[in-house]
């Protein structure tokens, strides 16, 4: 009985767990829709706009990249505003969306 219980607890967190990674993806694109995508857009930047792409970026490199603007280690007026809003949980987001977008 007690190793029935067990297995139910078990597959349980397994199933928040495996939800909470499949949440996070949404809660990137809704991210990245209202904050970075004018800019940058997610397969490929707007026509006229001189920003790189972010679909299929490195994830790492990403995170690593936003931390920097909001911190103002890394420099620029309008990403150091942009990213000194963000919570490091929406800046996994949404580097974690943005790497698993194919350009």
């Amino acid at each position: 009985m007690k190793i029935a219980r067990y297995s139910a607890a078990m597959l349980a967190t397994m199933l928040v767990a495996g939800n909470a990674q499949a949440v996070s993806l949404y809660v990137g694109q809704y991210k990245a829709g209202m904050v970075c995508a004018q800019c940058h857009g997610i397969r490929m930047p707007s026509a006229d706009a001189p920003f790189p792409p972010l679909g299929g970026r490195d994830p790492e490199y990403l995170k690593t990249a936003i931390k920097q603007y909001r911190d103002k280690t890394r420099k620029s007026d309008i990403m150091n505003a942009i990213a000194g809003s963000l919570t490091d949980s929406e800046i996994a987001d949404i580097a974690a969306y943005y790497g698993s977008v194919k350009p």
